[in-house]
């Protein structure tokens, strides 16, 4: 199937009747609406027009070519207007409106970038993005990387972009071919296509030239363990949308694991391998995704406490060679898995996970993946050095494999430990390679001084990575909603801190039975489409998760309604309006609060938009915001 509603030379294009070409865009679409049909008959002669005066301005257009709704592969996106010049791809994004909305040119922007990034054609070749809105007239402005432009100004910005004579136009093939265009997928897509796919993820170049090396450590410890019948605990650390699922998610479906396994009491195992996690929300959507896979799907992925239920029986065998433990720096200590499975169980979750790994027939191998200031709950707080007593402590002798970053810790133990570069994944995947987020984000939950932010927030929007503010909830929701209307994949949802008090009365329910209700759908929250029974797609916009929700999982766009748990005073952060912990379980509350808002501040792909309260308390964190860098939302951007 074509993935164009028109390709064709500029001198066909501009010599083609407007009608012909309106149905080859319908022929694409097939169910066109009028307003559509009528947005087309408008704005294809005008773009005739603009290819004309190019024509005449330069003999060596007559080999440019002109795409029309081109549609993104593995996407439902499509772009208006693309027009293939000299060493340069002008994109047109056109728009039925006197101005450009703020909703209008960051969605154009993502166009820009995502070629520029996934497109291999054009890694070499300028991508410039304009919006159209198609009762303007003349260039009225330059965002950032967009031009906002009236249609008569196209063929001025194609001339000035125009390298004839220095570079060759792209071959219209090369552009549309669509095995050229690899874009990097969601953790949710990415589970998706590692089972429907027979355990590959196409190819996509930035995600594995940041976690293969990291996957091929592993997978070369996993064979020499099978061959030597040795046991392994091997630690993978990253900042948040590093990779560190994928890499579990990879792993857990190498075939080589099948030929290594080993025989028990009742065979060979028919999984010999499984990721866990403590994350509930993540299990759920990860199984909810590939319940097509049988078994609720459940084959690959399991919850912590469930596995543990079932392998920690010590009549059993275990037959999973390999364990895969997400979010590692989240498991409980001693005390918490005490107070939640009762008496009998003994040490914390590495100590069980490795004890249970023990009694594997011959060899196994304990991978953790390691967030870096993640903690968020009570019990999480021991961190790391959970893993090294569990190393010491565990039945067996085992070898420890750590990245530098955390060999200190091991070194002072008792069981030997070797660091490998190649399991630190310090390059951030999620935010399209923008590595400047995490740095961001430390600087504002931190309690010095900003200085320095503005400069990485303007790094963040050259890279089309977009921070937004507001203080009316309506507006963020219209920004939203407009930004993705035409992204029927894309998902974009609420997100708040589960300690605030004051969000219900601004249609925030992060209260408690609210996100009971949330958790029992949270599957159908993260991955299904508007218009499916119940209303609980996160599109809608009205029920909305939190950091224990969402940590983990990602979503193209957020709206972050930020709560009264945690106050910019001007000096220091402050949690004293926050929903109490029990504190004979705390350790820092006020840590772990700064932790929730590291959480939610880095669960988008694309843009963060934070809603903070007309309430005269924010007043301080709303402007800390701002002087980060977060670019006002104006009611007009609607």
């Amino acid at each position: 199937m074509a993935n164009f509603g028109w390709a064709s030379t500029f001198p066909e294009f501009r010599d083609a009747p407007p009608d012909r070409i309106c149905e080859s865009l319908a022929d694409l679409l097939r169910e066109v609406d009028e307003q559509q049909l009528r947005a087309w008959q408008h704005d294809v002669p005008e773009i005739q027009r603009e290819v004309g005066e190019v024509l005449e301005r330069e003999q060596a257009a007559r080999e440019y070519h002109a795409v029309l709704e081109y549609e993104l592969p593995f996407e439902t996106r499509r772009t208006d207007v693309a027009l293939l010049a000299s060493g340069v791809i002008v994109i047109l994004e056109l728009k039925g409106a006197e101005t450009a909305s703020q909703a209008a040119t960051d969605q154009a922007a993502a166009y820009g970038r995502d070629l520029r990034c996934y497109h291999r054609a054009c890694h070499a070749t300028p991508v410039r993005v304009v919006v159209v809105p198609s009762r303007a007239r003349g260039v009225i402005e330059r965002r950032g990387d967009v031009v906002v432009a009236g249609p008569d100004a196209v063929d001025q910005l194609v001339s000035e972009w125009d390298q004839p004579g220095r570079a060759k136009p792209m071959e219209v093939h090369e552009f549309l071919d669509p095995n050229a265009y690899r874009p990097l997928p969601s953790l949710i897509a990415a589970a998706r296509e590692l089972f429907e796919s027979k355990h590959e993820l196409r190819y996509i170049h930035r995600a594995r030239a940041a976690t293969d090396p990291a996957v091929e450590a592993i997978r070369r410890i996993a064979a020499d363990a099978a061959r030597t019948r040795t046991r392994h605990l091997v630690l993978v650390t990253g900042v948040p949308g590093s990779g560190k699922t994928l890499v579990g998610l990879r792993l857990v479906h190498s075939r080589e694991i099948d030929a290594w396994a080993a025989a028990g009491p009742a065979g060979k195992p028919t999984a010999p391998a499984v990721f866990l996690s403590g994350n509930g929300p993540l299990v759920k959507v990860l199984q909810y995704q590939l319940r097509g896979a049988g078994g609720g799907g459940k084959a690959f992925v399991r919850g912590i406490k469930d596995y543990l239920a079932s392998a920690g029986n010590v009549g059993r065998s275990p037959g999973e060679h390999i364990v895969v433990f997400d979010e590692a720096q989240r498991a409980w200590d001693a005390n918490m898995m005490e107070k939640k499975h009762g008496r009998g169980q003994t040490g914390s979750e590495p100590m069980q996970i490795m004890s249970v790994s023990s009694r594997v027939p011959e060899w196994s191998v304990v991978v953790a993946l390691i967030g870096t200031g993640q903690e968020i709950h009570e019990g999480e707080e021991a961190g790391i050095a959970q893993w090294r007593s569990a190393s010491e402590d565990a039945p067996g002798s085992w070898q420890v494999h750590v990245p530098p970053s955390v060999a200190t810790v091991f070194a002072a133990g008792s069981v030997p430990s070797t660091a490998a570069a190649a399991l630190d994944l310090g390059t951030e995947l999620r935010f399209h390679g923008v590595e400047d987020l995490h740095r961001l984000v430390e600087r504002i939950v931190g309690d010095r001084s900003i200085d320095g932010a503005s400069d990485l927030s303007t790094r963040l929007e050259g890279a089309s990575y977009h921070l937004r503010i507001t203080r009316d909830p309506e507006v963020a929701r219209r920004y939203l909603r407009e930004r993705y209307a035409a992204d029927a994949a894309a998902r974009f949802g609420l997100l708040a801190s589960s300690r605030d008090r004051d969000l219900p009365d601004y249609g925030v329910h992060n209260d408690f039975k609210s996100q009971v209700r949330v958790d029992g759908r949270i599957g159908p929250w993260f991955t299904d489409d508007e218009g499916v029974p119940g209303r609980y797609s996160c599109r809608y916009l009205t029920t909305c998760a939190t950091e224990f929700q969402c940590q983990g999982l990602e979503l193209d766009g957020v709206l972050l309604a930020w709560g009264t748990d945690f106050i910019w005073s001007g000096e220091q952060w402050s949690n004293q309006r926050a929903r109490p912990y029990r504190k004979s379980l705390v350790r820092d509350p006020l840590l772990l609060r700064r932790n929730a808002y590291r959480v939610l501040l880095t669960r988008a792909r694309e843009v963060t938009v934070v809603f903070v309260p007309q309430l005269e308390v924010l007043d301080g964190t709303y402007a800390r915001l701002r002087g980060a860098g977060f670019q006002d939302l104006q009611p007009s951007d609607e």
